[in-house]
């Protein structure tokens, strides 16, 4: 599989992980900083990867270009804009930095189905996963929007763009638990990972 070259990998680690405790991305799963997994499967698929952090200096080991939110105490929304803001490439690929069990082969699919769209999202029976997403700079504009009546929920801009809903029969084909979606949000969610990626 070659590496995508038209689409930016964007992770996103602007996260303040109230929930967890401590600062989640640097979590250890077998050896490996949650992150750093993260990382590895991305880089496996983006000739070119960006980090959106607060905290550059915490994830210096990773060794990739890294960009601070433009405007602060967004949340998601904020690191989106962002990356789109930033990157040379017509298009982005988000996820967060808490899901240790990314699917290369739902990834590549989800960049494959772009064309013609602004954004490519799943959609399950729970609701959309806003970070396991593609966007492209023609989002750019209904983000604004939202950031400037000070609505910062991702979903908001959606009916301003066309987007490609990826549907859970299709999620399924590649991957059969839905396992891509899980994320870490509480200590004891470490406890949860049947399946890690397979990286030394």
């Amino acid at each position: 599989m070659e590496t995508i070259k038209d689409v930016t990998g964007v992770i996103l680690a602007g996260g303040k992980s109230l929930r967890y405790g401590r600062n989640k991305a640097l979590v250890k799963i077998a050896g490996i900083p949650l992150i750093e997994r993260v990382v590895n499967v991305m880089r496996s698929l983006f000739r070119h990867l960006i980090l959106i952090t607060n905290t550059p200096d915490e994830y210096a080991f990773l060794k990739l270009p890294m960009h601070e939110d433009l405007i602060k105490g967004l949340g998601p929304l904020g690191g989106i804009f962002t990356a789109l803001m930033t990157i040379k490439n017509p298009a982005g690929f988000f996820v967060a930095c808490d899901m240790p069990n990314l699917n290369r082969e739902l990834i590549h699919y989800m960049v494959e189905i772009r064309y013609d769209f602004d954004a490519v999202v799943p959609r399950l029976q729970e609701g959309t996963e806003a970070l396991h997403a593609l966007y492209s700079k023609r989002c750019l504009s209904p983000i604004k929007h939202l950031i400037d009546i000070s609505q910062y929920q991702i979903f908001r801009f959606y009916p301003n763009v066309s987007v490609r809903y990826v549907n859970e029969t299709e999620i399924r084909r590649f991957d059969p638990q839905l396992e891509s979606f899980f994320n870490i949000n509480k200590p004891d969610a470490i406890n949860n990972v049947d399946k890690v990626n397979d990286h030394p």
